[in-house]
C-alpha cells in the first residue's frame, strides 16, 4: 500500500512538472503585443443594378420587401433588401484601373429604423502579388469607418483571421459606391 502511494504521488508530480514547464513556455512566446502579417489596401466598386444599366451593373436586388421591387431599393433605410454582388478590386480609387481580382458575396439592409446593413463575402484575388481568397462577415453600421471579421482565406491567406477596417471612400446615390 505504501508502494502505491509513492508512485501516486510521483506520477502526480511529474504531470506537474510537465504542465507548469509547457505554461511557461507558451507566457514566453506570448510576450508584446501581436503585429498584424499583412496591412493591405483595396478597392471595390459596387455597381447596384437599377432597371436601366444591366452592361455595367456589378450587383443586384435578390430579394425585396413586399413594399420594394428589385430594381429600386425599398424606403425605411432599405430594410429588406438583400443584394448579391461581383465587384472587381483594384489597388487604386479608379473604378477604369485593372482589376486584381473580384469582390463576391451579398449584403441584407436588417434595420428599420437605422441605415444598417450585414455583410458575407470573399475577395478572390489573382495577381501578381497576391493569390487566394479572404473571407469577410459582419455587420455593417455604415458609419465612414468600421471594422469587420476576417473569418478565413485560402492561398496567401490560409486560414486568415483579424480585422478589417472599411471605409466609404465614394457614394453616388443609391446606384453606385466604392469601399476602400
Amino acid at each position: 500500500m505504501g508502494a502505491t502511494r509513492v508512485i501516486e504521488t510521483l506520477v502526480l508530480s511529474l504531470l506537474l512538472f510537465l504542465s507548469g514547464s509547457s505554461a511557461t513556455q507558451r507566457k514566453k512566446t506570448r510576450a508584446g503585443p501581436r503585429m498584424p502579417c499583412k496591412q493591405m489596401v483595396f478597392y471595390f466598386h459596387d455597381i447596384l443594378y437599377n432597371g436601366e444599366n444591366a452592361k455595367n451593373a456589378t450587383s443586384a436586388i435578390v430579394g425585396a420587401p413586399a413594399w420594394g421591387n428589385r430594381t429600386i431599393l425599398a424606403g425605411q433605410n432599405h430594410f429588406g433588401n438583400v443584394v448579391v454582388f461581383d465587384d472587381p478590386i483594384t489597388i487604386d480609387n479608379n473604378l477604369h484601373s485593372i482589376p486584381v481580382g473580384r469582390a463576391q458575396g451579398f449584403y441584407l439592409y436588417d434595420r428599420k429604423d437605422y441605415f444598417t446593413a450585414w455583410l458575407g463575402f470573399s475577395f478572390f484575388l489573382n495577381s501578381t502579388q497576391h493569390r487566394g481568397s479572404i473571407t469577410f462577415a459582419g455587420a455593417d453600421p455604415l458609419n465612414k469607418t468600421r471594422d469587420i471579421s476576417v473569418i478565413g482565406g485560402t492561398g496567401d491567406f490560409f486560414m486568415a483571421r483579424g480585422i478589417a477596417t472599411l471605409m466609404t471612400d465614394a457614394v453616388e446615390g443609391d446606384v453606385y459606391f466604392r469601399l476602400q
